[in-house]
């Protein structure tokens, strides 16, 4: 084996490591939107989030985490489209809000 080889071998690698580990992550969130989403008494549209920021962040202790923000839709009359967001830092959900909607 090359070095060559060993480098597209170790790039693929990472590249499916990434995005088993990116649909993990985007699949609890999706969870959450839904808990959220009937706890708040709203309907969640498209059955889906979306990643809308990536970014490195401190938490608490000062470890340096991986921040994201999702965005998701939803109503509440079955109208009007609101946008909902989810902010977690690492793998935990910090903030989950709504944008101001109708009742």
């Amino acid at each position: 084996m090359t070095l060559g080889t060993l480098f597209w071998l170790f790039t693929a690698g990472f590249a499916a490591w990434y995005w088993w580990q990116a649909k993990a992550i985007k699949d609890f969130v999706l969870d959450a939107a839904r808990r959220y989403c009937k706890t708040m008494d709203v309907m969640l549209l498209d059955d889906a989030v979306f990643l809308r920021g990536l970014w490195f962040k401190r938490d608490d202790t000062g470890s340096v985490r991986v921040w994201r923000r999702f965005l998701f839709d939803f109503t509440t009359t079955g109208e009007e489209r609101y946008t909902g967001r989810i902010i977690m830092l690492g793998r935990k959900i910090i903030q989950m809000e709504l944008e101001p909607h109708k009742f």
